[in-house]
């Protein structure tokens, strides 16, 4: 995180950071306009979007793991349910109609829950829902919304409205303040505490619903509680940060790479590795080019080629 303070077009040295850190805890003294300088570029400009990369980085990552859990499955992301689709369809009505960021993140956080809510809908529509019926739900749910987004997008202005909807959808940390922090830091924080909770009864889980009711697990309510807390933390992730693609496919998969299957172990990894991977991802878009690239297209070229690499490796552990 240090580094990721340093880094950007104003140059600073750690050593900067340190002699700033030391200042605001009065343990040493700058010169007021020095102090102001430095106030300015690290808590004003840079301490908000490196928090939001490590926060919404651990919730992509510990997300995609607990789906993956839930549906036995290495191939299923956060976006599997309709998370994605709903999302970007609330934010591009969000920036037609208003363009405020409380309408934007408001409306992207409801239509993901509003998405996830039909494909489960879906899923139950002729009997008890199943793994399958889940997924082919969230199918189905993330097809209609990804259409409605092409029909807002085919009525928006091409001169400002639809540039704003491309460029959020590419997903970017740049327009990121603490005010947005402050207000997904709790809620996420406590998704990620009780998904990491669930890691025994996930894997009981894992051999099978019939064997995990013999333990006493209520296979039922925790498959709808994982999924719903996976959902509420990806989602407001996506509210306030766009689509930022691959985390929650691939760092469980080179999670359980590197630890192996427990998701009692796996999930708090999976969180850390996450933030890591996001804070690395921020400082490559800010500073491979003097424009930024928008983080998700940075996410895109670096998962896909991990993600194959790491694949042959983890595919023997789920057949």
């Amino acid at each position: 995180m240090a580094f990721s303070l340093a880094l950007g077009r104003y140059p600073l040295t750690l050593s900067d950071i340190s002699e700033f850190v030391q200042a605001s805890l009065g343990l040493r003294e700058l010169a007021p306009e020095r102090y102001a300088l430095l106030h300015n570029i690290i808590v004003d400009i840079r301490l908000p979007r490196v928090l939001a990369a490590a926060l919404i980085g651990a919730a992509l990552a510990i997300s995609g793991t607990a789906f993956q859990a839930i549906f036995r499955n290495p191939l299923v992301s956060p976006g599997i349910l309709g998370v994605l689709g709903g999302a970007g369809f609330g934010a591009a009505i969000g920036l037609l109609i208003s363009g405020h960021w409380i309408v934007v993140q408001l409306l992207a956080f409801a239509m993901a829950l509003l998405a996830v809510a039909l494909g489960i809908l879906i899923a139950n529509l002729f009997g008890p829902g199943t793994m399958v019926t889940l997924i082919l739900g969230g199918i189905i749910s993330g097809a209609l919304f990804t259409a409605l987004l092409s029909i807002v997008k085919y009525t928006a202005d091409p001169y400002n409205q639809l540039p704003a909807i491309v460029y959020w959808l590419m997903g970017s940390l740049q327009s990121i303040e603490m005010k947005h922090i402050s207000v997904v830091t709790v809620p996420i924080l406590a998704g990620i505490v009780g998904l990491t909770l669930c890691g025994r009864v996930l894997d009981a889980l894992s051999m099978g619903d019939d064997e995990a009711r013999t333990l006493g697990v209520p296979v039922k309510a925790v498959r709808y509680g994982v999924i719903i807390a996976a959902t509420l933390i990806s989602a407001l992730s996506v509210s306030i940060a766009g689509i930022i693609g691959w985390i929650g496919l691939m760092i469980p998969n080179f999670a359980r790479l590197l630890f192996g299957p427990s998701n009692a172990r796996l999930l708090p990894l999976s969180a850390l590795l996450g933030a890591l991977f996001l804070l690395c991802a921020d400082c490559l878009a800010r500073g491979i080019t003097t424009a930024e690239i928008p983080i998700g297209i940075v996410t895109e070229l670096l998962g896909i080629p991990a993600f194959i690499l790491v694949l042959g490796r983890t595919r023997r552990a789920w057949l």
